[in-house]
């Protein structure tokens, strides 16, 4: 995200409007709800989370417990059980 100069995009008229309840400060104009782009879309960590769930999921399956996974994926131990909460639902679906 860049930052847009007020006087270069918008008219006159609104620019003065807006200035009336924010002078001189930065404000954030969120994107509209049919343009949102979901957390991850942009790049492959997404993907690679994942990933790391799902193996984390396997590795419990396989036996290991909770603090072991966290010491083997560097997570807390409230982490791991959230991940293994979450894949699991995700199964069952």
């Amino acid at each position: 995200m860049s930052y847009k100069k007020a006087k270069h995009i918008l008219p006159a008229e609104l620019l003065e409007l807006i200035q009336e309840y924010v002078d001189g400060e930065y404000i954030y104009i969120p994107r509209r709800a049919e343009h949102k782009k979901d957390w991850g879309s942009n790049t492959a960590t997404r993907k690679e989370l994942d990933v790391r769930d799902c193996n984390i999921y396997n590795d419990y399956l396989s036996g290991a417990d909770t603090a072991t996974l966290g010491e083997k994926y560097y997570l807390s131990s409230k982490s791991i059980q959230r991940i293994l909460l979450k894949e699991k639902r995700r199964r069952i679906e």
